[in-house]
């Protein structure tokens, strides 16, 4: 029996992921069936590193879905990284479905013994999938562009003040590890990243 894991990425600009489960929850119900497990995390989509989703593939039976928004939440890979990351998919035997590709939307129906379909299904996605992973890592690399050569201009200007802290982050993480939490289960609580944890410790540690 084939099972649909929706796996849903969260950036630590973006922490909530709610609107997205939400979305995928209304898919699956106008589709007719039903998610049996969820993989939520903090992480950048930059990052092949990433706990939940390999959980996902370790989890993963042959015939099984991976359910995702958009294929930006699965990746914003290098190439290389989205080769090794799509091999381990295509390895799990897992298929892609994402709501923003609708010809990958008849996987979630497609029978294991419709062998033929489910081939021809393989294809045409994997390519597709190869296309949307190649914009979304140029959409990223444009942002960064953008975001380093507007950081430079107001520089030069005299504007730049860097990043605004949120200080009631920084507030509920200095808490949690005073009550003795470790740093993944603070960032777990908080909504955040591990980096951003230990990037908060450092703060506090300098000098006033």
């Amino acid at each position: 029996m084939a099972y649909i894991r929706a796996y849903l990425r969260a950036s630590t600009d973006d922490q909530n992921a709610s609107r997205a489960r939400e979305a995928l929850t209304s898919f699956t119900i106008e589709k007719g069936v039903k998610v049996a497990s969820w993989y939520i995390e903090n992480a950048s989509g930059t990052k092949a590193d990433r706990t939940e989703l390999a959980r996902l593939i370790d989890d993963a039976h042959p015939g099984d879905v991976l359910l995702v928004e958009q294929v930006d939440r699965l990746t914003r890979l290098t190439k290389g990284d989205w080769d090794r990351l799509k091999g381990a998919i295509q390895s799990a035997g897992l298929r892609v479905v994402s709501l923003d590709l609708p010809t990958s939307h008849a996987a979630l129906t497609v029978g294991n013994g419709d062998d033929f379909t489910g081939r021809m299904l393989d294809a045409v996605n994997a390519m597709l999938l190869d296309m949307l992973a190649a914009v979304a890592r140029k959409d990223y690399e444009d942002r960064r562009r953008r975001q380093a050569q507007g950081i430079e201009k107001a520089k030069q200007d005299g504007r730049y003040k860097g990043r605004p802290v949120n200080e009631e982050l920084h507030r509920r993480v200095m808490e949690l590890r005073e009550q003795g939490f470790s740093v993944r289960k603070t960032a777990d609580i908080v909504g955040c990243g591990a980096s951003t944890v230990q990037r908060v410790m450092k703060r506090a540690e300098q000098p006033a």
